[in-house]
Formats: C-alpha cells, structure tokens, sequence
C-alpha cells in the first residue's frame, strides 16, 4: 500500500477513529486503524472497540492499492505533530509502515488486515433521516442527563422511540434525579421502528461528527445496532440491550404554581451562591415568593450565601431545594428569555421548560435542605 495525504484531511479523520479506540486494550489488534487505499483516490479508515465502529473516508494519492493496520493513537500523535500543510506519504509492506513528511520518517509496526473485526452494518430493516440540527438538538438536550452509573446500565444512554397515534419521535435521559425529553416529527420510515437504547460512547462520537455535516443524516436500524450514514463518515453501534423506564410517569401533569424567571439570571445566581456549597450535597434553597426568589447556601465547613432575583410568580410561598449543579445543566438549556418552572410542593418533581410550546422539557427531582 502506498498513499499520499494532505496533513489536516488525515488528522481531522485520524481525530474522529483514534477516540473510538480504547487506550488500554488486552486485544492487541483494537488498538489499530485499518487503513484501506483504493485505486480510486479514496483512503478509508476504520476504528473499533467491538461496540462501536466508526468508518472515515477520505481522498488521496494512492500510487499503490492495499490495506494495513497500525497503532491508532501514534499515528494520531505523529500526524498531529508533524508541520502544517504536510504531505504525508503512508506506504506499509512487511509488516511495517513507513511514514514520510518532509525531513520526518517514522516505521511503525502493522498487524494483519485479516485480523481486524468489523462489526456488520446489514440487516437493519429501519431506515430513515434526519435533518442534522434535528439530530444536533436530540443529543444537545438530553445527553447531561445520561446516567453514569454502570449497575443501571439501561440508563446509560438516550432512549429513543416512536409514538405512532401522536406522529412523534422522543428521545429521554435520566439518572433518576433529572429527567430530559425532547419531541420532534416523526421522520418518514420510523414509524415501526422498535425502542431503542443509543449507549453513551456512541452519542459522544456521534456529536462529533456532526459539526461537519449540513444535509440530512441516514439512520438504519435493528433491535440490537443503529448506523449513521454521515456521508464523509460511518457510525456503527450495538444498542444496549435492556428496558428504558417508563419515563412519562415522572413527568408531573398537575404543578399548579408557576414561577417565571429570566433562565440567565437565575443561573448566575444560583452559580455564585453554590461556590460555598459543600462537594457532597450541592444544595441550594429556594425560597419563592411574589416577585421574587431568595436564594441560600449553607455549609458547615464554609458559611453561608444569599442572593435575590427577581420571577413572577402568583402562587403561595413554597421553600424547595435542588442539587445546584443539575439546576444549572437544565437552566443551561433553555434558549428564551424567560424559562417556565412549574411547582408542587417541596417534595414533588419540578418541571422546568422554555413554554408550554418547546420541544424539551425537564424534570428535576427535589433536595431536603
């Protein structure tokens, strides 16, 4: 194999595989990208960690047709390093691969193509697309909310699904203490298509990639795989195999005490009184009252903090606790002027959203302060 390409084109692409690619792997062959050289100028490069695979096509010289793989993250490294607006020539035989850019050579170590697992992107009977912001808002306002915690590993991901007799796609997260849902059309050739679980590692990858893309983005599907056709790139991912939880029932239908709030004011404040707030509770009160909401911290270690802001707000005066940090990845999503937060009582979820219009909405479970 021997091929010549431009530095920023293989390490935009190099960029996107080598972060699929495990740093510790007790398969040797997992560390390697497979590099395919075609006689029609394209260069293709694939990455896997059995779970998730992810193809990368790219144009080049190739004066030689072949296949190889080698270390990921050093070719990454050595392509990151070397100068801009590098030609990088790539030949591999014998086991070795060459690397040459200018006064730079580099012989890196190659496994056999043939040992290289690919994960099957066939049988996957749903098809249908998405325009990329669609896609782009999908992970945006949900993907904080993705649970790390592996016991539950049913949460560790955004659950997707089709509501047939509304005509909607949504998509969920949660970690048990807040809840995020988004609502958009259903896209055409969805309507069957079985729930599905995209794991975390997958989502990541994915966002990615879409900051390069502007048309719509093709998704195939199966119970068990999802593929994104990108165009420049293909994302392949087992889907976790369990049961999302019925997430609709948490979502509160009868808060009768709405606050509104300017989201960006709120959000500084609730910021500067949770600096004292312990790493433990990160708890921050909220005391709501007519026309405003006095906010507290207080922490045995440090002290005490308060702040005013101003809300409307019509309904008696209620005192209610949240984790300052998850008050904040919520506010942080809201894209108007004013964010609708609609109370219960102290110890009710909260529901919390740009209107009654918006296409998210949030769910966020109370502390005791």
């Amino acid at each position: 194999m021997k091929a010549t390409i431009e530095r920023a084109t293989l390490l935009k692409s190099l960029s996107h595989v080598q972060s699929v690619v495990e740093r510790r792997n007790t398969i040797p062959i997992l560390s390697n990208v497979l590099i395919e050289a075609a006689s029609n100028g394209c260069v293709k490069l694939m990455a896997t960690d059995l779970d998730l695979q992810v193809v990368e096509t790219l144009s080049a010289e190739v004066d030689t047709p072949g296949e190889t793989t080698v270390s990921a993250h050093m070719l990454f490294e050595i392509v990151r390093k070397l100068p801009d607006g590098s030609q990088i020539q790539l030949s591999a035989a014998d086991g070795k691969m060459l690397i040459v850019a200018g006064r730079s050579r580099f012989s890196l170590a190659t496994l056999p193509r043939d040992d290289f697992p690919v994960i099957s992107e066939s049988e996957l009977p749903t098809h249908f697309a998405l325009p990329t912001e669609s896609l782009k808002q999908i992970i945006d306002k949900t993907r904080f909310a993705i649970s790390v915690d592996e016991t539950r590993y049913y949460l560790n991901g955004i659950f997707l699904h089709v509501l047939k007799d509304e005509n909607v796609m949504k998509a969920a997260a949660t970690d048990g203490h807040r809840l995020a849902c988004v609502t958009i059309p259903a896209p055409a050739g969805a309507e069957d298509m079985p729930d599905v679980i995209i794991p975390r590692k997958c989502v990541v990858e994915l966002r990615k990639l879409l900051d390069e893309c502007e048309d719509e983005i093709k998704i195939s599907l199966s119970a068990s795989k999802i593929c994104f056709d990108l165009g420049h790139a293909i994302l392949t991912s087992k889907l976790i195999d369990g049961t999302f939880p019925d997430y609709s029932r948490v979502i509160p239908t009868a808060n009768d005490k709405l606050l509104k709030v300017k989201p960006k004011d709120l959000m500084q404040g609730v910021d500067r009184v949770a600096t004292i707030a312990s790493e433990k509770t990160r708890a921050v009160k909220m005391s709501i009252e007519a026309g405003k909401i006095s906010l507290s911290v207080t922490s045995p270690e440090n002290g005490m903090a308060t702040e005013e802001v101003l809300g409307e707000y019509d309904a008696d005066p209620l005192d209610i606790g949240f984790n300052a940090r998850y008050l904040l990845d919520i506010l942080g999503q809201i894209e108007s002027d004013q964010a609708e937060i609609h109370l219960a009582e102290a110890a009710a979820p909260t529901l919390i959203r740009d209107s009654d219009q918006s296409a998210a909405l949030y769910v966020l479970m109370p502390m005791r302060v």
